[in-house]
């Protein structure tokens, strides 16, 4: 890898590390619902608007079914769990917990897709868990059932990625990433409209929270994606796959710039067993994602 496609590869984990700093900054404002709501809609949005500038080919009408389903469990689902943890975790916390990803992307393919797991993929899944537990149990938030029940929020949304990452292999064969991106935004759009109507804010939102949902929107999401299909293309899907390495580092780097948050023992610790559990697992071959270790 060069110096640009290096630097295009820490740009791409920065953004998706600082989703959960705009997560945990609009959350608690105007709801989880609604902050992936604006999240989802205004990225495929501007992904459409890219292209229609530089007139990119793209295929929405023939998967729409497919769209909703895969924009459900690799998108509206996760997302929106994410979101609700942070309302009561450190956004340091829930990005490391996200990078369980591959775990659980190991388990359901073997579940699902009959791919083998090794023994070097079992000792991958059990330093994950290992990892998890220390670091939920040693974080700067004390220990209680609200603090293990949005640890369990970030873990299902790991669980909903692994899924939708084995869901994506097999219906979307022969489909571009930006047709996938943008169907996959919109269709977590379309899902999640009826629950934003519980969630509309009846207090004045402050411009920070305005800004954290565009940047969640814009810059982690719509511009993550364009940087991901220039890797893609560029260095490949298993260079461009050690952004999942990069994403909890800039996590947690963005929470105690921006939200001050601290740094344990026990949180470095639960990174370093859980970023082990990625290495071993790093050969699971998961053609959408990150796309979606993604994204938070």
């Amino acid at each position: 890898m060069n110096t640009k496609e290096i630097s295009a590869l820490f740009l791409l984990a920065a953004l998706w590390g600082a989703s959960f700093l705009f997560m945990r900054i609009a959350s608690p404002v105007i709801g989880p619902v609604l902050t992936i709501e604006l999240r989802v809609l205004i990225a495929g949005l501007v992904l459409l608007l890219y292209v229609w500038m530089f007139k990119k080919s793209i295929e929405l009408k023939a998967y729409w079914k497919q769209y909703l389903i895969v924009g459900a469990l690799n998108a509206a689902i996760p997302f929106t769990l994410i979101a609700a943890a942070t309302l009561h975790l450190p956004a340091s916390v829930a990005a490391i917990l996200n990078s369980t990803t591959p775990l659980f992307t190991a388990l359901v393919s073997q579940w699902f897709l009959h791919e083998p797991l090794y023994a070097k993929k079992w000792i991958g899944i059990g330093f994950g868990i290992v990892g998890v537990f220390a670091l939920v149990g040693w974080s700067p938030v004390p220990l209680s059932m609200q603090t293990v029940f949005s640890a369990l929020l970030s873990i299902l949304a790991a669980f909903s990625y692994g899924c939708g990452g084995v869901y994506a292999k097999k219906a979307f064969t022969g489909v571009s990433s930006l047709s996938l991106s943008i169907g996959q935004q919109l269709g977590a759009a379309f899902v999640l409209i009826p629950l934003t109507v519980f969630y509309i804010p009846t207090k004045p939102v402050s411009p920070v929270v305005v800004y954290s949902v565009l940047g969640l929107a814009v810059f982690c999401t719509a511009a993550a994606y364009l940087f991901y299909f220039y890797l893609l293309a560029s260095v490949g899907p298993t260079k461009t796959l050690s952004v999942t390495f990069l994403v909890p580092v800039f996590g947690v780097i963005w929470g105690v710039i921006f939200l001050h948050e601290k740094i344990t023992i026990g949180m470095l610790g639960g990174l370093a067993i859980i970023l082990t559990s990625i290495f071993l697992l790093s050969d699971v071959k998961i053609t959408v994602k990150r796309q979606e270790y993604i994204k938070g």
